[in-house]
């Protein structure tokens, strides 16, 4: 079926030169009205089947076929025959072929030359009785036609070449902007869900061994802790349901949207730790995006449990400066870090990369004045 819907090549250019052959043995016996056939008909049927046998190789060798095909026309016409479209067919196809197939210059050229060799020829050596007007109009516009037909083809072509090449390029470029953007999503989900598991099993392993020190000497306060290690466990479950929520494309619209207005509860509940957050603002309080508001809030979550599991030291602070255009969350505490803390580990990372998401900055390291530090620098 897909040779039926489309022929071979070399089979299509075998028709075409049986056509134009067919065409050439009737115009080797056109003469002009009241005058008789002054050659014999076959040289001219020979040289037409010459011409039509190389169109079999336009293809390959466009310019090899132009030259044999003006040679053959340009020997009928010295040898008294009349340049109708008839015989000139096999050179038209040739011209047409080098048209689509080469530059406008290279096309131009070959019917150039082929026009001015079929004039001289005609008016030197062709038919004395043949007007002027045909030996030199003719031959132009029969010549002119399929060299422009062919360049006006190529260059459809070419045009839709390009435009196919840049509609693949769009798709390409489409696709690797969705996998881009899914790759950053799932990074920024598993930044939450860090950020989530690390805060809430810090606080419930500081609240389970709480639970059990307590335990055998003061059972009711025990058991108040333990209320409170409930609490913790029922918010980790909650944010995490919320994260996880986002790959499925559901929200919890019950619970509310985290940034810096839980900023006091999110302090409050290192309290149960042993650790005090106090929490300063400086500057007019300026409206954050959601983006932004998310990230700030996860940048302070991710510090102080930093300081919980690593520095020794029961106070640590958070300070928010606002000024124009700029957040500032400054977050320090007194205690000297643990080496852990300063390796670089993947809460570091994760609050740097969280911050250059939005065109921020993080910086970490120890104080000079002792403890250690950690400053984020958030665009509003």
């Amino acid at each position: 079926m897909t040779d039926i819907a489309q022929p071979r090549p070399h089979a299509l250019d075998a028709v075409v030169a049986a056509a134009l052959f067919a065409c050439a043995v009737p115009g080797s016996l056109v003469t002009l009205p009241g005058h008789d056939l002054r050659v014999s008909w076959w040289p001219g049927v020979l040289l037409a089947g010459v011409a039509c046998l190389a169109l079999l190789w336009h293809r390959g060798r466009p310019r090899t076929t132009v030259a044999v095909t003006l040679v053959c026309a340009a020997a009928s016409c010295a040898l008294g025959y009349l340049l109708t479209v008839l015989l000139l067919g096999p050179l038209m196809a040739a011209l047409y072929s080098l048209a689509v197939r080469t530059d406008r210059r290279t096309a131009n050229t070959a019917a150039g030359a082929a026009i001015t060799a079929l004039v001289i020829t005609s008016l030197v050596a062709g038919p004395t009785d043949e007007p002027l007007v045909l030996k030199s109009l003719g031959p132009i516009a029969w010549l002119l036609l399929p060299t422009a037909l062919g360049t006006v083809n190529r260059l459809r072509a070419a045009y839709l070449d390009a435009v196919r090449a840049r509609a693949e390029d769009a798709e390409r470029n489409r696709e690797e902007e969705t996998r881009r953007r899914v790759a950053e999503e799932r990074l920024r989900i598993a930044r939450d869900l860090h950020d989530v598991v690390a805060h809430h099993l810090v606080l419930a392993g500081l609240q389970a061994g709480a639970v059990a020190r307590q335990l055998p000497g003061q059972p009711e306060e025990a058991g108040r802790l333990a209320l409170e290690l409930s609490g913790t466990t029922a918010t980790a479950m909650r944010e995490l349901k919320a994260t996880v929520g986002l790959l499925r494309d559901t929200t919890d619209e019950e619970a509310p949207p985290v940034g810096l207005a839980r900023l006091a509860d999110l302090a409050a509940s290192f309290r149960h730790t042993g650790l005090t957050v106090t929490v300063v603002r400086e500057g007019e309080p300026r409206p954050l995006s959601a983006g932004t508001d998310l990230i700030a809030y996860r940048i302070v979550q991710e510090a102080l449990t930093n300081v919980t599991k690593h520095a020794d030291t029961r106070a640590a602070e958070v300070r928010l400066g606002y000024s124009p255009g700029m957040l500032r969350i400054t977050v320090t505490n007194a205690g000297d870090p643990a080496p852990a803390a300063t390796s670089g580990g993947y809460g570091l990372v994760g609050m740097d990369e969280r911050a250059r998401s939005v065109g921020g900055r993080v910086r970490a390291g120890r104080r000079a004045e002792g403890g250690f530090e950690v400053v984020a620098e958030l665009p509003t």
